[in-house]
């Protein structure tokens, strides 16, 4: 079985997926933490690799940019390929003083103006949110690890390029540490379809310290937030 954007066959990805933006990422995790990775999908250069970690089977695939583009990944996922877990592994700029390059957010809610939900859903609300157990899971396994971690909402955007401040527009009770484009629709896509996604965020730009990283060190030098997602996902 494919679907018009993933030409794997059933059983060929891990009821487990990663799910880095970049599918170039997604190569560079393949390639340096699975053992036997075997590549199931390049339709639209979308790169997708099953492997195993520390002898968990584990998916690792691009989601593209933007609500839309993980949006239709992750429902192949779930509704066709049977995955029970994605971790969206990407990278935000933050609106909080007090984060730096290369801090960990583990999202708990997501706020959007998008119609996303809605129109896949007749869903009206605002935020949507990451599956609580997972995010426990996630938790628990950083302080494990002695990985600092920062838990908190952010905002997701339809725009890389805003003329206005958007910020100014969420209501001050979400209290929203930073911004990036895809975790509201994953949020809710697991909802709709009772799976379980979460979000790890690596910090890449500040809004208020006026700092940012280069596209190689957004591909190469995540190697915490990735790390932290793939033993979260190993076999107790």
């Amino acid at each position: 079985m494919t679907t018009p954007h993933i030409e794997a066959k059933k059983g060929e990805i891990a009821e487990i997926v990663l799910m880095p933006g970049d599918p170039l990422r997604a190569k560079f995790i393949a390639d340096n933490y699975l053992d036997n990775p075997v590549i199931f999908n390049t339709v639209r250069n979308m790169l997708g690799y099953t492997g195993y970690y520390q002898g968990t089977r584990v998916s690792v695939m691009g989601s593209g940019m933007g609500m839309p583009s993980i949006g239709i990944y992750a429902y192949e996922l779930y509704k066709f390929y049977d995955v029970k877990i994605i971790i969206r592994i990407g990278s935000c700029g933050a609106y909080h003083p007090a984060l730096n390059l290369y801090d960990l957010i583990l999202v708990d809610q997501s706020y959007s103006e998008s119609t996303f939900a809605y129109e896949l859903s007749n869903y009206p609300e605002k935020v949507t949110k990451a599956s609580l157990n997972l995010n426990n899971k996630i938790e628990g396994t950083a302080k494990k690890l002695d990985i600092n971690i920062t838990r908190g909402n952010i905002m997701t955007s339809d725009v890389f390029y805003a003329e206005e401040e958007q910020l100014k527009r969420v209501p001050s009770q979400y209290n929203c540490l930073a911004t990036e484009m895809e975790a509201f629709a994953l949020f809710h896509v697991a909802n709709v379809l009772n799976k379980e996604a979460a979000c790890l965020l690596s910090v890449v730009n500040s809004f208020t310290k006026n700092e940012t990283t280069t596209a190689y060190e957004r591909e190469q030098k995540l190697i915490t937030m990735i790390e932290l997602a793939l033993k979260s996902v190993c076999q107790d």
